[in-house]
């Protein structure tokens, strides 16, 4: 390469389009000089600056949402600027704040180190608003692997915690498995993508443009669809979909309760961002494989979440299983906007009511776990109607939106994405999706009968209850707010409807 084209090739690195990454990175790396530079005694404000500094880097972004950027791509072509890619940047910030917020009650009860886990949330975050952004399977598997390693940490961050150890061990054994899948299918495609001898090659194979390209011109070869099979698999392996599920209980049930919101949410969340830029960009031409892959997924981790949940009486293990149901739900509407545009805008909607309703459960679960943060049993929440009102109105609220009950947002969500499912001709899928829903309310509704129907077992032999931690303004606030948009948005979408379909 001749010094002329570095010019030219550093001249499209605009920092600019991705400011609000790189602000996450510099104020995660203040946090730790913070921790230098300030008296031992005055550390307790470092939380209070990571919370604060993401909330005025989530207003900014909000104040400036529509850019020059949409529709273009920078840092020669690794980035691809769009409408979703912007609300996926916001989506993923008030997740990180969130996590934050939970992070402050959940480590006030373990003596260890602090301010990391708030450097690694922020750093993870600006990953995942990369990710969403990606156009290179480059940039692609380094911002996934940042977001992996980082997961890995937070996991077993926790490390006096023999399941929060177990935990991170298996989480890092099935990451490295998916990593290998994802890898090798790229390989496959960039190998194939870069063959001179077929229609279509590209030097640039591993750019998503290029790519698409070269799998229009060759929409029937073999060894492409075996790396798109196995593109798709790695990335079922971050949505927890089956059969890629496997790690989700035990991982879930070992992680602190903030990281496993931040797996449950957040992570999930990247994992569908990926999955739809590839199944409606990048693949779009092997409509004929991507279809039934993500049929079949969609309709059995929808039975197998479902039904695996039933049985569960640890809170972390069920709301791990519940997710894996959701991901079902989600992977109909992916399954849809193959072929119906309105799709889309359904999966956006059903993940902020996925957000709302599961921050407001987690909040609650946060709250209620004792030192062992893992041990977390349905017959803890006896009795907690009478002990707390608030924090079992919370729980009601969110589990009664999770389990898809009207007026609460989470029935819009699963019926705007039925709706689409209805629109795209998947009836059996429709079907599966239904019966899950109703299979749903079994173990939501268990979970609620014991917060309000149920007391405290007071006899010597009964198993003891975790201290209650008291609820914060702070937190306080932050769960009567997802409360209340839970309940408000189910009647109301207006506004928020309209700016998440947009184009």
């Amino acid at each position: 390469m001749t010094l002329e084209a570095v010019k030219v090739a550093a001249g499209l690195n605009d920092w600019n389009a991705i400011f609000p990454e790189l602000l996450l990175g510099c104020l995660a790396l203040a946090l730790l000089a913070l921790e230098i530079v300030l008296p031992k005694k005055h550390h307790d404000v470092i939380p209070a600056f990571a919370i604060v500094t993401q909330a005025a880097v989530l207003v900014a972004l909000l104040l400036n949402f529509s850019t020059g950027y949409a529709g273009t791509e920078t840092f020669n072509g690794l980035l691809r600027h769009t409408y979703s890619g912007q609300v996926m940047r916001v989506f993923f910030l008030l997740s990180s704040i969130l996590v934050c917020l939970l992070g402050r009650v959940s480590l006030a009860k373990q003596g260890l180190p602090r301010v990391e886990f708030y450097n690694i949330v922020m750093v993870v975050t600006a990953a995942m608003m990369l990710l969403a952004q990606a156009n290179h399977f480059v940039l692609l598997f380094v911002a996934l692997e940042t977001v992996t390693i980082g997961l890995y940490i937070l996991v077993s961050y926790f490390r006096t915690n023999a399941l929060t150890l177990e935990a991170g061990l298996k989480y890092l054994v099935m990451g490295a498995l998916s990593s290998s899948l994802l890898l090798f299918g790229i390989v496959l495609l960039y190998g194939m993508a870069g063959n001179p001898s077929l229609p279509g090659h590209s030097a640039n194979s591993m750019h998503y443009g290029e790519l698409a390209r070269f799998l229009e011109a060759n929409p029937h070869n073999f060894l492409a669809g075996v790396g798109i099979v196995l593109v798709l698999s790695g990335v079922a392996f971050k949505l927890g979909a089956f059969p890629f599920q496997i790690w989700v209980p035990d991982v879930y049930q070992g992680a602190p309760t903030p990281v496993t919101a931040f797996l449950a949410v957040a992570s999930k969340t990247a994992g569908f961002a990926v999955l739809l830029t590839l199944s409606q960009y990048v693949f779009s031409s092997y409509g004929w494989l991507i279809v039934p892959v993500l049929t079949f997924f969609a309709a059995t981790t929808l039975l197998f979440g479902n039904l695996a949940a039933l049985t569960q009486h640890n809170v972390k293990r069920l709301i791990g299983l519940s997710g894996v149901s959701h991901a079902g739900f989600l992977l109909l509407g992916v399954v849809a906007a193959t072929t119906t545009p309105m799709a889309v805008g359904a999966i956006f909607f059903y993940l902020f009511a996925y957000l709302l309703a599961s921050f407001a459960v987690f909040g609650v679960m946060t709250h209620m776990a004792g030192s062992d943060d893992a041990d977390q049993e349905l017959e803890h929440y006896a009795g907690l109607a009478k002990d707390n009102p608030f924090l079992a109105l919370v729980l009601a609220i969110g589990l009664g939106s999770l389990a898809g009950i009207p007026p609460l947002v989470g029935f819009m969500g699963k019926l705007f994405v039925f709706i689409a499912a209805f629109q795209a001709g998947l009836y059996g899928l429709l079907a599966v999706a239904i019966t899950g829903v109703v299979i749903s309310v079994y173990y939501y509704f268990g979970w609620i009968k014991a917060a309000f129907f149920e007391t405290r077992a007071s006899s010597p032999d009964a198993p003891a209850h975790p201290t209650r931690t008291p609820v914060g303004l702070a937190c306080g606030v932050a769960l009567g707010v997802l409360a209340l948009s839970t309940v408000f948005l189910g009647f109301y979408q207006g506004p928020f409807g309209q700016w998440l379909t947009l184009r």
